[in-house]
């Protein structure tokens, strides 16, 4: 690979390096930090933009203060990896030491939601459990809440057995009228 071309001082200039560092170099680091990273293109991505502004910069610093390095020094391809290869292990130490993020809810808050569901469920029972005559109520109420069966609840009324089963139906028919009304209401 070639050396990206050194250029004079100035904004230009240093658009110029970047430009120049970038071409040079952005496809074989990409291949090298893909092959890191197989499973995160997009990481692998940022990694390799991290690592020439590093790398950018580093070189900006040399030729500003002459320090450390020659003036005029350019990253190599060896430096460059090397370079990327610190910035994976130090973002997935960074990502490993911060707290896991949980992604339901807490536990008391769990609860809370479920009886909160179930208090607004309760209450949209009774609202439409109101639209029935007394007589429908009071089978559905023995039938399916208490869990009576058809004969232990025509004992529990003092009416026969049929009646139940008429009115159970009839109730239960008028709870689907009634929820389906509600539900477009709501839409």
């Amino acid at each position: 690979m070639s050396e990206p071309a050194i250029s004079a001082p100035g904004p230009a200039a240093a658009e110029e390096r970047i430009t120049a560092l970038v071409l040079t170099y952005r496809q074989p680091l990409l291949r090298y930090v893909t092959s890191l990273l197989p499973a995160d293109p997009q990481r692998a991505e940022d990694v390799v933009q991290e690592t020439l502004l590093r790398a950018w910069l580093e070189s900006e610093t040399c030729r500003a203060r002459g320090a450390r390095r020659e003036a005029g020094w350019e990253p190599s391809l060896p430096w460059l990896f090397k370079v990327a290869r610190n910035v994976v292990i130090d973002w997935s130490r960074r990502d490993s030491s911060r707290p896991v993020v949980p992604t339901g809810l807490p536990p008391e808050t769990a609860v809370l939601a479920d009886e909160t569901a179930r208090v607004v469920e309760r209450t949209h029972v009774v609202e439409l459990l109101a639209q029935l005559s007394r007589p429908h109520r009071e089978v559905l109420v023995y039938t399916y809440l208490l869990g009576c069966s058809g004969p232990d609840t025509a004992h529990a009324l003092g009416i026969p057995s049929g009646t139940v089963k008429s009115r159970l139906h009839h109730a239960m028919h008028r709870l689907r009228q009634a929820a389906a009304f509600a539900e477009r209401e709501c839409a």
